[in-house]
């Protein structure tokens, strides 16, 4: 089938069913991130450095199996669509692993519950790679203009910040934290999986009728030739590297929060109340950073979103000697930077895809989703690495332990500093982008003004 035509918007049912996938994306992308490891150290009694890789070897697992996704739903032609069958496999696979990761069984020692969670981890990460990876690849097919993605990309985030906000709020008052213990966690677990079942569905659903480009009838590229199609993307390169490293920053705080809310705000229920104040304010102020990139361009607003996150996580370091009011009003500036560091990457990756034709779509988004494992990964194994490092003490759900003050200020800094400084270490990256975002947007920005 043909693209659509340029500068045609997407019809309003096809544009709000891919974009409520987010909903659940958000969610399987915030909980495991935000829960696993606290999970696994305080509720199961798994010690910080063997939790560490339970989280990283089922990501690095991903890492390697998205491009193949990639390159599969880019030889992949049905009737409907080739990237649709992935999306209806992932929608299956992963509520069901969901559900099973936070209900470990008893199994007499710690190890074996870790083991059990690093097999439904993996298989979880699976089914998540199959939906994801043909998902992100579509709106590079489904249009060609400019600003309609951005609209697309818009829709889609606020429908992200949902599920993050489920993800980040709902499911910690659901498992109950510490207070929880196993059986907390896994009606959460159940819940989400309903939730995570239809908003997957809904996004496969309701893209039926969608413009998609023919599927690649060249032979089938060695991971070397690739690795050379990318590499000839300058843009997506700078782009890629840039949003790789900031996964790094978001998944080793997204691990952090539910430390930081029990052992140095006091209070493990807090672990919701942090999410809230960093999502709402994120909600609030997607359009205007929509309208900010309709004016100066998608790289200047992402280079101001990134800057603010940075800049605020870094004031963070004192979270220990400051009142709770003061910490809650640093999350919700963090919120405003975080909005816009979800908006722009996902609002400029189809620009760049552009570039090198949407055919190939699935090589670009596959390693794009492995870069965004990857950091996912490295982040809470960083985080996990220093509270080990740092003389953290694991438990079970129903044992109080005092934490070393060496381990309080370990699990603060690598809550504030550690992202701060990943994000900006990113902008160098990002201001590689300029002379693509300049030359895609001049004549869309123009036409804006007139």
């Amino acid at each position: 089938m043909a693209l659509a035509a340029p500068a045609a918007r997407l019809p309003r049912r096809i544009a709000l069913s891919y974009s409520v996938g987010a909903v659940g994306t958000g969610i399987f992308s915030t909980v495991p991130g935000l829960l696993l490891l606290y999970y696994l150290t305080d509720v199961v009694g798994v010690a910080a450095g063997l939790a560490a890789v339970v989280l990283f070897v089922p990501k690095i697992w991903d890492a390697v199996l998205n491009p193949v996704v990639g390159t599969l739903s880019d030889r992949t032609d049905t009737p409907s669509g080739g990237r649709r069958p992935y999306l209806l496999a992932g929608a299956v696979v992963v509520p069901v692993m969901f559900a099973l990761l936070f209900s470990s069984p008893e199994l007499g020692s710690p190890g074996r519950t870790a083991l059990y969670v690093g097999v439904v981890y993996t298989l979880a990460m699976t089914g998540y790679a199959l939906f994801q990876v043909p998902w992100v690849a579509m709106p590079a097919e489904m249009t060609d203009d400019y600003h309609e993605r951005t609209r697309l990309m818009s829709t889609r985030m606020v429908l992200l910040t949902l599920g993050i906000l489920v993800g980040g709020a709902v499911a910690p008052l659901l498992s109950g934290g510490k207070q929880g213990g196993r059986s907390g966690y896994t009606l959460m677990g159940a819940v989400l999986a309903v939730v995570l079942a239809a908003a997957l569905l809904t996004a496969w659903r309701g893209t039926r009728g969608a413009a998609f480009s023919p599927p690649d009838r060249s032979p089938r590229p060695t991971v070397a030739a690739q690795l050379a199609v990318v590499r000839s993307n300058p843009a997506f390169v700078a782009l890629f590297s840039a949003y790789a490293l900031q996964s790094v920053a978001i998944g080793a705080m997204l691990a952090g929060a539910p430390y930081v809310a029990t052992y140095v705000l006091g209070d493990a229920g807090l672990s919701a109340v942090l999410f809230v104040f960093l999502v709402v304010p994120s909600a609030l102020v997607m359009p205007g950073w929509r309208r900010l990139s309709l004016r100066t361009g998608k790289l200047r607003g992402y280079l101001l979103a990134s800057a603010l996150f940075g800049l605020t996580g870094l004031s963070l370091l004192f979270a220990r000697s400051e009142p709770t009011a003061v910490v809650l009003g640093q999350m919700a500036l963090l919120g405003i930077g975080y909005a816009g560091m979800q908006l722009f990457p996902y609002a400029m990756l189809p620009d760049a895809l552009s570039l090198s034709g949407s055919s190939r779509a699935g090589v670009f988004t596959g390693v794009w989703q492995g870069g965004e494992t990857v950091g996912f990964a490295v982040g809470p194994a960083l985080y996990a690495g220093v509270l080990a490092l740092t003389g953290f003490v694991s438990s079970a759900a129903d044992v109080r332990v005092a934490q070393p003050d060496s381990a309080l200020n370990g699990l603060t800094v690598a809550f504030s500093v550690l992202p701060a400084v990943l994000v900006l270490l990113s902008l160098p990256l990002l201001r590689r982008c300029a002379a693509t975002d300049a030359a895609l947007s001049a004549p869309t920005l123009s036409e804006t003004s007139a």
